[in-house]
C-alpha cells in the first residue's frame, strides 16, 4: 500500500490547515479501508461484527490513528508497517465509546443514536467486547511484519494505555457518583491525563515512533507533550459540549452537564461561585440525568458564562498548547522536515481552534 503524500499547491502557505486536513483525510481513509478488511464476514454479521462498523464510518477525525502514522513517517518509517497499529488503537478507542456511552447514558454519538440506544445495552456492551478482542487481534498480527520484540513492546504500550485509561474513568465515575464539589484543577488535570492523554495522543505517538525504530531513550518526551495536547483536547471538547452547533457537534449539546461530569469549567465554576449559585449547582450535577430539567442546564451554563469558567477553560487549553509547542521544538529537533513533521506540528494549533 502506498504512503501518504500530500502535493503542496504552487503558491500556497507551508502552513496552511489545508496540509494538515488533507493529510487527516487520507490516513483515515486508509485506516477505515483496513479495519474493514480486518472485521470478519460470517454468520455473526448481523448481530455483531456489522454493528461493531457503525461507530468508526460515522463521519469523524480519525485523530488518534493519523497520530501514530504521522510520527511513525515523520520518523522515517513505513506507513505500512505502522497500519495495522493504527487500525488497533482506532478500535480500541471506538469500542472505549461504545462503554462510555452507555456509563454516561449518552443518547447521541457523531450525529446518531448510540449503540445502546439503537441495540440495547446488553448487545452494544458485547460488540465493545468483540472491538477490543479484535483490536489485540490486530496487534498480534505484528509478530509477522515487526518481529516479536518490537511486537510485544506495542503491546506494553497499549496494556499500559488501556490500564490508565479504566483507572482515569474510574476516576470520573467516582466523582459522579459521590457528586464531588471538592475537585481541584490539579485532579481534573491528572484525572484527563489518565482517562483521556494516554490513548488520544501518548500512545499514538510512542508507538508510531516505536515502529519507525526509535531509541527508547527517545521516547520519554513523547509522554510530557502528549499529555499537553491530550489535556488541551479534551479540555476543547468539553467547551464545545457547551457552545457549538449540535449538528456539527455530533453529540447532544450540554450532554457533560447532564452527565455530572467534573470538567475544567465545572470546577472552575464550584471553586467560584457564590454560595447560593454553588449549593444550586451542586444541587443540580447530584441529581440523575433524567431529573435534570432544561432549565437546570441552562441555569449552569448562564453561571459558567457569567463566572468566566468558559474563558478559564480556553485560557487553560491555549496555555497548555503553547507549552506543548516549546515542547516539540526543545525535544523534537531530531525529526526532519518533512510533510509529516509539519502535520504534526499543526496538529498543535488544531487542538484549541478546532469547532468540531
Amino acid at each position: 500500500m502506498p504512503g501518504v503524500r500530500v502535493k503542496e499547491e504552487q503558491g500556497r502557505p507551508r502552513g496552511s490547515t489545508d496540509h494538515f486536513f488533507a493529510m487527516l483525510r487520507q490516513y483515515r481513509e486508509l485506516v477505515l479501508e483496513r479495519i474493514c478488511e480486518l472485521v470478519p464476514k460470517n454468520r455473526y454479521w448481523r448481530t455483531l461484527y456489522g454493528p461493531m462498523l457503525e461507530y468508526p464510518l460515522r463521519e469523524g477525525k480519525g485523530f488518534r490513528p493519523a497520530l501514530c502514522l504521522a510520527m511513525c513517517q515523520a520518523c522515517g518509517g513505513r506507513l505500512e508497517e505502522a497500519l495495522d497499529t493504527a487500525a488497533a488503537l482506532e478500535m480500541f478507542h471506538n469500542a472505549f465509546l461504545i462503554h462510555d456511552d452507555i456509563e454516561d447514558a449518552s443518547e447521541s454519538r457523531r450525529g446518531y443514536p448510540t449503540l445502546h440506544s439503537k441495540y440495547g445495552i446488553a448487545i452494544a456492551t458485547n460488540i465493545g467486547d468483540g472491538l477490543n478482542m479484535l483490536a489485540m487481534r490486530t496487534l498480534l498480527r505484528n509478530t509477522q511484519t515487526l518481529g516479536l520484540e518490537r511486537a510485544l513492546t506495542l503491546i506494553f504500550e497499549v496494556e499500559r494505555m488501556a490500564r490508565e485509561s479504566t483507572e482515569g474513568q474510574s476516576i470520573e465515575l467516582d466523582w459522579v457518583r459521590s457528586n464531588a464539589s471538592d475537585v481541584s484543577v490539579l485532579d481534573y488535570l491528572r484525572m484527563s491525563r489518565k482517562k483521556t492523554c494516554w490513548y488520544t495522543c501518548i500512545v499514538p505517538l510512542r508507538a508510531g515512533a516505536l515502529i519507525a525504530g526509535v531509541r527508547s531513550a527517545e521516547l520519554g518526551p513523547m509522554t510530557s507533550f502528549g499529555f499537553r495536547i491530550g489535556a488541551a483536547f479534551q479540555i476543547q471538547d468539553d467547551v464545545l459540549n457547551l457552545t457549538a452547533e449540535e449538528a456539527l457537534y455530533g453529540k447532544e449539546i450540554g450532554g457533560d452537564i447532564a452527565e455530572g461530569k467534573r470538567t475544567a469549567m465545572v470546577v472552575h465554576l464550584i471553586e467560584r461561585a457564590r454560595e447560593p449559585d454553588r449549593r444550586r449547582i451542586v444541587d443540580i450535577y447530584g441529581m440523575d440525568r433524567r431529573g435534570k430539567t432544561p432549565d437546570d442546564i441552562r441555569y449552569v451554563l448562564d453561571c459558567m458564562h457569567r463566572y468566566g469558567s468558559i474563558t478559564f477553560a480556553i485560557d487553560l487549553a491555549r496555555r497548555l498548547t503553547t507549552s506543548a509547542a516549546r515542547s516539540f521544538r526543545r525535544n523534537f529537533g531530531w525529526i526532519a522536515q518533512s510533510p509529516y513533521r509539519l502535520f504534526l506540528e499543526e496538529m498543535i494549533e488544531y487542538m484549541i481552534e478546532r469547532q468540531l
